[in-house]
């Protein structure tokens, strides 16, 4: 994996700093306790700690003769203009790290100058030809994965030396980082291909046999570089997909006019997948897309779910009264991150009674009597408390994903928790 210092969102430091004390506390908890019962419980604490204490911004090396789109492609990601889109000639200099950023996060993009390019840009350093900037920028820190961009017109037109040249790039991180990255080819611009006047990013108002005729083209062409790729040892080893997309927006004074985006929402589905977890929860949020979002909330839920089952079955009678709540606390506020808001403590409170499970007195006489359990019947209460705290989680887990990403009335989200409650 990428051994760089991360960049962190600024957005997500109060949010990282309060888990830091939870876990912390937990962990101190667990110190009471024979390791034997303690470790599960530590492994999910880890990877909770990866997925939100050392979330950083995601990094790609956007990898593309000129004109391959990587600039649109950056524009596509976020839904809005924030990279130079270069029409007539090269935009890009010298091989380098930018942070994109919008109010939803930043992407580390290694803004590579076009292979193959027939014009200098301005900005370029003249003694250094594009595959020497872009290694140049590799040896300083290492992408999470590859985006190999190529025009849908062009895949069979002199790739054979793009394919030398991304070789060398990947072969270039792993001699230096340790870490082969994933490669992610992304045949760009299928929006140009015949027929030309059929759209793919409203099908439904095309033609059925011409929309099949350019979806046939589409595949016809992800075939070919794919049998390119696989066709060599090393790249076929590192080969996540190849995806033909159309990335296409139109601005007028920043503001868009056109948008004919086709497959970006599978495009960044892949990219998520591949991401290592510490890049995960960022990229959920600032490409606002539902089932990324979900995807990490969903797995938030079960890891601090398991953690609160761990610590209400762990030999300490009243004891994990506070860190459990502290930890569910801290579930609302990170689903709610992801959604794209910021809540404060206080604010998370008001959800939790809202949805009916309140830490007011009712909530401690709860709590109490589920510890309560414990001391009285030792063996038997450890694994009820166990599950009450587990289902409960999940219920204020669910809940949270149903108000705040998929947008559900907080009655609607009263009622996944109580239907998640009802289990027990």
């Amino acid at each position: 994996m990428p051994t760089n210092l991360p960049i962190l969102d600024p957005m997500s430091q109060p949010l990282q700093s309060q888990i830091s004390e939870v876990l912390q506390k937990l962990e101190t908890l667990l110190d009471r306790v024979p390791e034997s019962v303690a470790k599960d419980v530590r492994q999910e604490i880890r990877e909770f700690r990866q997925l939100l204490v050392e979330t950083r911004s995601p990094r790609f090396a956007l990898v593309g003769r000129r004109g391959s789109g990587k600039s649109s492609l950056i524009n596509a990601i976020f839904g809005r203009k924030v990279a130079e889109v270069g029409h007539e000639k090269a935009q890009t200099g010298e091989a380098t790290w930018w942070p994109y950023s919008s109010d939803m996060g930043t992407l580390e993009i290694l803004d590579t100058r076009g292979l193959q390019e027939g014009s200098r840009p301005d900005e370029a350093d003249a003694a250094a030809s594009p595959i020497e900037s872009i290694l140049n920028a590799l040896k300083e820190k290492s992408p999470d994965l590859i985006l190999f961009l190529i025009k849908a017109t062009e895949a069979d037109s002199g790739i054979n030396h793009d394919l030398e040249a991304l070789t060398e790039i990947s072969k270039t991180v792993e001699k230096v980082h340790n870490y082969r990255p994933p490669i992610l080819v992304v045949a760009t611009h299928c929006d140009t291909l015949e027929p030309k006047n059929v759209r793919l990013h409203q099908p439904e108002d095309e033609d059925p046999e011409d929309l099949n005729e350019k979806l046939e083209r589409v595949k016809v062409i992800e075939n070919l570089l794919k049998t390119k790729f696989e066709a060599d040892p090393y790249l076929k080893e590192s080969l996540i997909t190849v995806l033909g997309v159309s990335s296409y927006q139109s601005w007028k004074n920043d503001v868009l006019r056109s948008d004919e985006r086709w497959r970006i929402d599978e495009l960044l589905d892949y990219i998520f997948n591949e991401l290592p977890k510490e890049g995960k929860l960022a990229f959920a949020r600032l490409s606002q897309v539902r089932t990324l979002q979900e995807s990490i909330a969903n797995r938030l839920t079960k890891v601090v779910a398991a953690i609160c089952g761990g610590i209400a079955a762990v030999p300490i009678p009243l004891g994990d009264i506070i860190p459990i709540t502290s930890l569910q606390i801290t579930l609302i506020i990170a689903i709610a991150y992801v959604a794209g808001r910021q809540l404060s403590q206080d604010t998370a409170k008001e959800f939790l009674t809202a949805i009916g499970a309140t830490i007011s007195a009712g909530l401690v006489l709860r709590e109490l009597a589920r510890a309560s359990v414990k001391i009285f019947f030792p063996g038997v209460g450890s694994a009820v408390s166990a599950g009450i705290a587990t289902t409960a989680t999940l219920g204020i887990g669910r809940a949270a994903i149903a108000h705040f990403i998929q947008r559900k009335s907080i009655e609607k989200a009263k009622a996944v928790f109580d239907g998640e409650r009802s289990r027990t």
